[in-house]
């Protein structure tokens, strides 16, 4: 599933075109890495985002689907920091 997607639809950003800015701007990353909205998301991934007001959260990705539903999106991951 792509990055942008995921952000999604596990509700840690709230619309897909707000997520797609911010890993443009550089404010997440895969596994240490710069990511780009395309990169594809694995079980298993960190992914680090940091907001506009500088807050970090570092995320450990436990399944991907394509749907969820609000009380099921933060079982898709583990906040880790």
């Amino acid at each position: 599933m792509r990055l942008d997607k995921y952000l999604k639809v596990s509700r840690l950003i709230k619309r897909r075109e707000v997520a797609k800015e911010m890993i443009d701007r550089g404010m997440v990353s895969i596994n240490s890495k710069v990511a780009k909205p395309s990169n594809e998301i694995k079980v298993d991934d960190i992914v680090i985002i940091t907001s506009p007001s500088g807050n970090t959260i570092k995320v450990k990705i436990k399944e991907v689907k394509e749907f969820s539903r609000a009380n099921e999106a933060s079982n898709m991951y583990e906040v880790i920091e």
